[in-house]
């Protein structure tokens, strides 16, 4: 159902001139595709899905396509020194180099964006083959980050021209319950964060419905300073960080060290069940942030009724927070490069459409202890 909001542009005659269907893909630059994607199926349980390569024609770099549910990741790396993805590899180490968008026409969301002010990061793109054919287009954003426009409704094959299906024969893919991105959080320099607000809303048509400062999101040594873009029909979110001032070294002030610029600090990806997903992820390996146990102490008078039992929760390190429409559980990972910079959040929404705000000062801290730990506190 169309909020009043909505409703009341769409009475005024205002249109969405940047419609997204949601997250069509996340696209990786690695050191090691083939490493990285076998992280990716084996300890987050996605399957693999197509491949790019020098068999596929593809002289220049390797892609690997795997897929949960509505989740698609494509892991590229370089097989030649000197390329664009090898130059982004040795700059920022592995990271996130697209956001791609799912739209129904990619050449007018080019046409729109860059005609508001956004820079060029590719024309309007036909790739064919006997599956049908596939339109891309894309947009600078931060750092050395872009966004992909995809339009696909007229290809039926496994990714997109170029790609073939890829399997791995013989091997027991189980899923963890990832569904689909819930937001990507971006991490910026020192006062640029209203630069990238206006940014969203100048040439993408979005809204900033959630900011936060620095007594928001605050410890005794750090902070930072964030504000919440979405797009109009509320299906693509994106956080974007910055420093602010405080005693030491913030989480961001690190990222932006580590990373050698601007760039994704983390992807939320829902889950149903957070418990389980948990409990599964936990059990291939992958590390997560804990705070104290005393955060356990007051839950159910801070954050009211849940459905769950608060034992597993607190056995797992799982967080709680509600806001008026409900109340979310979430779950924050450790980097999962050496670089202490890219990370997953795990969330489940039980109707709140918030972004945990009051686990900010004990996941912050968390973070904190972890940044100790590796001497850049």
């Amino acid at each position: 159902m169309p909020s009043t909001t909505a409703a009341k542009n769409k009475s005024a005659g205002e249109t969405d001139f940047l419609p997204l269907l949601g997250t069509d893909y996340i696209e990786f630059y690695v050191g090691n595709a083939k490493q990285a994607a076998h992280y990716y199926i084996t300890a987050f349980g996605f399957t693999p899905w197509a491949y790019a390569g020098p068999e596929t024609g593809v002289k220049d770099r390797a892609s690997y396509v795997v897929r949960q549910n509505k989740l698609t990741f494509v892991l590229t790396s370089s097989i030649k020194n000197g390329t664009p993805v090898a130059d982004h590899v040795y700059k920022h180490g592995d990271g996130v180099k697209a956001l791609a968008l799912l739209v129904d026409d990619a050449r007018a969301a080019w046409k729109e964006t860059t005609g508001r002010g956004a820079e060029s990061y590719m024309e309007p793109a036909v790739l064919k083959d006997k599956e049908g054919e596939v339109v891309l287009s894309g947009i600078r954003l931060y750092g050395d980050t872009v966004h992909v426009f995809v339009e696909r409704k007229n290809y039926t094959g496994a990714f997109m021209p170029g790609y073939v299906s890829w399997t791995i024969p013989h091997f027991q893919i189980k899923e963890t319950g990832l569904q689909y991105v819930d937001h990507c959080v971006g991490n910026v320099g020192w006062y640029q964060m209203n630069r990238w607000v206006k940014f969203y809303e100048d040439t993408m048509g979005f809204k900033n419905i959630l900011s936060f400062d620095d007594e928001d999101i605050s410890t005794e040594y750090s902070a930072l300073m964030s504000k919440v873009m979405s797009n109009e029909n509320g299906f693509v979110k994106f956080p974007i960080n910055e420093p602010a001032e405080g005693k030491k070294k913030s989480q961001v002030e690190e990222y932006l060290e580590f990373y050698n610029g601007e760039g994704v600090q983390h992807i939320a990806l829902a889950t149903n069940d957070i418990v389980a997903t948990i409990k599964e992820l936990m059990s291939r390996g992958v590390e997560f942030l804990r705070v104290p146990t005393t955060y356990y102490d007051d839950l159910m008078s801070r954050v009211g009724h849940i459905d769950e039992d608060l034992e597993p929760l607190k056995e797992l390190g799982i967080l709680v927070d509600r806001d008026n429409e409900g109340y979310l559980l979430q779950l924050f990972s450790k980097p999962v490069e050496d670089r202490p910079t890219l990370f997953f959040e795990i969330i489940q929404r039980k109707g709140a459409k918030s972004f945990g705000k009051g686990n900010f000062k004990a996941l912050f801290e968390a973070m904190e202890r972890e940044q100790a730990l590796r001497g850049n506190l």
